[in-house]
């Protein structure tokens, strides 16, 4: 799991400050496995959640960990979205991104790309021709994330991040490495543009560290456990790969690592999310994330009538061995 890293020891430390108080677990769900796209296998980090704990967030999948043999990797191929925005992080392989709105890039480890669907778009996501050819690790997530309703139609836009955008911090004892992919974290800013406020990070803890983040109030609190197992919270529950603890009531967000760690798994990784609910009316449907019934039978009607733009002339298409 190499994502983008560094010493710890050289960079910024984070920690609570004085009067802080660490939020405590409300509820930790285990994510369901299933297959997505072409036949990915993915890990459904909200599954059993109550929405109203994870909004502004839509969903949150997993995407591997798997080692593909040489013909095996698969993507998604072309399809629509509109009225929300994916964010994706590759931690392990490559993946190729291309819009109907122009936008398009190579997703590497460590790096992140920013779709706004708004109004309407067409997309495919799928691993490159060499890598196909080769197989290989492939491992990531992709998190859906509301607009606000007066934003659902905004024009389309595409941001291509690479690991070396992301801010990066340690804990206090120098144990934890937090990358700030997106939003703020302690002042510390991730790249990136988002319509709703929010922070997202990945953080890699050694056997036996504990980091204390500071979090807004105004913010929700997830913790995803990507690998190993460990304690979140005020009043240190257990968590393990696959399980997304909320967390409410506090200042900071807290974890520790258990000392003792699964072989193939060295290190505690953990996806910690949050942002300020939009408490508004969600009516979903497939890929279209609107606020009404009638607004999401519209979409389906711009769609098919070609109002989400075009697939281009040269497109990337799914590389069949």
């Amino acid at each position: 799991m190499p994502a983008a890293t560094a010493d710890t020891l050289t960079l910024p430390r984070v920690a609570a400050g004085p009067g802080d108080r660490p939020r405590r677990v409300k509820v930790v769900a285990t994510a369901p496995q299933g297959l997505e796209g072409e036949g990915f296998p993915v890990r459904r980090a909200f599954a059993g959640l109550d929405p109203r704990d994870v909004d502004p967030f839509l969903m949150m999948d997993q995407m591997g960990e798997v080692e593909y043999a040489p013909g095996e990797p698969k993507g998604t191929p072309w399809h629509p979205h509109r009225g929300f925005e994916t964010f994706t992080y590759l931690i392990d392989g490559e993946f190729l991104h291309q819009d109907s709105n122009g936008g398009g890039g190579t997703i590497l480890p460590g790096g992140t790309q920013y779709m706004t669907a708004g109004d309407g778009i067409l997309h495919i996501e799928t691993p490159p021709e060499h890598l196909v050819m080769s197989g290989g690790l492939f491992h990531g997530l992709q998190l859906w994330i509301n607009l606000p309703s007066d934003k659902k139609r905004m024009a389309p836009q595409y941001q291509d991040l690479q690991g070396q955008d992301s801010a990066m911090v340690a804990s206090a004892d120098g144990g934890a490495l937090v990358r700030v992919l997106a939003g703020e974290v302690a002042g510390h800013q991730g790249p990136g543009i988002s319509h709703t406020p929010l922070a997202v990070t990945h953080v890699t803890l050694s056997p036996g560290a504990r980091v204390e983040i500071p979090w807004r109030p105004d913010f929700n609190a997830l913790v995803y456990v990507l690998a190993g197992a460990g304690t979140v919270g005020a009043d240190g529950v257990a968590v393990r790969m696959g399980q997304t603890a909320v967390l409410v009531d506090g200042d900071t967000v807290v974890v520790q690592a258990d000392e003792s760690q699964e072989s193939r798994s060295p290190q505690m990784e953990v996806f910690i999310i949050g942002g300020v609910p939009l408490r508004q009316p969600v009516f979903q449907y497939g890929p279209f994330v609107m606020s009404t019934k009638q607004e999401v039978i519209e979409a389906f009607e711009d769609f098919q009538a070609g109002r989400f733009g075009h697939i281009p002339p040269e497109a990337i298409q799914p590389f069949r061995p």
